[in-house]
């Protein structure tokens, strides 16, 4: 059985039923095979876990040269945008990637090209290794907070109901930004995300 098919319906098992619905027994019935034929592939879940993951990282097709080209601060953005965007489209698969760190074949390029446009530019080794490790925080923690959403909480308009109705004497602040809040989190994202690179070009430049 093609390698292929049994990581994008792992994949697909992640999206329906959530990470802990994967399994090497719910993966093989789903592809209505037997556990053996997938053991041949993977040594256990952890491995099947970390294709699955590099599946993720696969998604964010970005050639290296064209991201050194556009210099650090444009490549970084690029790419923290590009895979918050891939890790939108699947619910579920970002709180994988909080198992372990991703060291499959595609992680390993993303990392590879996102540290060699910060080395390019001037960054120390220790600054990049650093920069690169805290974006990367960063980007997934959102992705998990924007997939973990619903539930029964209160949608944008509700909450934002709340903000402008609540007690001009007790919370004035709150009532001054009312009407900005709740930040839409894609905003939030972009706005954080600008934060760091100006923070990262601050600690460049004084290193």
């Amino acid at each position: 059985m093609p390698l292929e098919r049994i990581v994008s319906t792992a994949l697909q098992i992640v999206d329906d039923e959530g990470a802990d619905a994967l399994s090497m027994r719910t993966l093989a019935q789903r592809l209505g095979s037997g556990t053996a034929t997938l053991y041949r592939h993977f040594d256990n879940r952890a491995a099947l876990v970390a294709h699955v993951v590099d599946r993720m990282f696969g998604a964010v097709e970005l050639n290296g040269d064209e991201l050194l080209a556009m210099g650090w601060q444009q490549a970084l953005r690029t790419v923290a945008h590009t895979m918050f965007e891939a890790l939108a489209r699947h619910r579920n698969a970002a709180r994988l990637m909080v198992e372990e760190v991703p060291m499959g074949p595609n992680a390993m390029a993303l990392r590879e090209h996102c540290v060699a446009a910060l080395l390019d530019s001037g960054f120390p080794p220790r600054l990049a290794a650093h920069a690169f490790a805290t974006f990367s925080r960063y980007v997934l923690g959102f992705a998990i907070q924007v997939n973990g959403r619903g539930g029964g909480q209160l949608d944008d308009a509700q909450l934002s109901a709340v903000f402008r109705s609540v007690d001009p004497a007790l919370f004035p602040a709150t009532v001054t930004v009312a009407e900005s809040m709740p930040v839409p989190i894609e905003d939030e994202f972009s706005f954080g995300l600008e934060l760091l690179l100006s923070g990262l070009a601050q600690l460049r430049d004084d290193a």
